[in-house]
């Protein structure tokens, strides 16, 4: 990890390219924003979000413009290829198997979730928060990949850790109704309150959906200042990008 990118550490296949931004990115937002936020619905100015945009295709030498959701916490999957339509398509996850399109995922606390087949064909990527995770956003993404299950990959980006993200009663529920085991994924905190596993909640989902690589994780996106989080910094704060795309 660097200070301006994070670079997933998985074994995908060559033509399959992958990193996540940081805060400290070479972009040009003010504060509070740090420099480099790129979420145009954070509350910062659009000319800057847009600046920030152009030099991360820039930076990172992608080969086409990132090709950006309109994220609501469902489930919904679009496929995509590298050229951007009139609007971002509202949808969680994206699937390609096209070469020169990148995908891309905006979070602030939320779980950025990386797919690719083992033999480079397709890639996928989708948002996670709690609501799209138990509303099953990896189970869809899963589905709308081409590539057998146990042929995937999956590396799981940073979101806020256990420690740090503390839910009540209903989150709880979401996923512990349906799905006694994943009851230990919460640790009790106060009554009627627990810390959240994100990550731990996605492996158990994606276990149970077939898929069986499964890296990444480890992540706290609440206490690593160069990580945005919306838990710490409230409604200004700003979004980085988890990108895949096949070269």
């Amino acid at each position: 990890m660097t200070d301006s990118w994070i670079l997933p550490d998985w074994p995908a296949p060559a033509p399959v390219r992958a990193a996540v931004t940081t805060r400290l990115g070479p972009g040009i937002s003010l504060p509070p924003f740090g420099r480099f936020n790129l979420g145009l619905r954070s509350g910062d100015a659009a000319d800057a979000v847009n600046a920030n945009r152009s030099a991360l295709q820039q930076a990172l030498g992608l080969p086409a413009a990132p090709r950006w959701l309109q994220q609501v916490h469902g489930h919904t999957v679009a496929e995509l290829g590298p050229l951007p339509s009139a609007a971002e398509p509202q949808a969680d996850a994206a699937v390609s198997h096209l070469p020169g399109t990148v995908l891309a995922i905006l979070t602030a606390d939320c779980l950025p979730v990386l797919f690719c087949a083992a033999d480079g064909s397709e890639i996928g990527a989708a948002h996670a928060g709690w609501r799209g995770l138990a509303g099953g956003v990896l189970e869809a993404t899963v589905t709308q990949l081409r590539a057998p299950r146990e042929q995937l990959l999956a590396w799981l980006g940073p979101c806020i850790g256990a420690t740090s993200y503390e839910v009540g009663e209903e989150v709880r529920a979401a996923f512990v109704d349906p799905d006694a085991g994943a009851a230990g994924c919460f640790a009790p905190t106060r009554p009627g309150h627990w810390r959240c596993d994100l990550a731990a909640l996605a492996r158990r989902r994606l276990s149970a959906a077939g898929v069986r690589r499964i890296h990444g994780g480890g992540f706290d996106t609440f206490t690593d200042a160069r990580l945005y989080s919306y838990r710490r910094e409230g409604a200004r704060s700003g979004r980085f990008a988890s990108l895949i795309w096949l070269d």
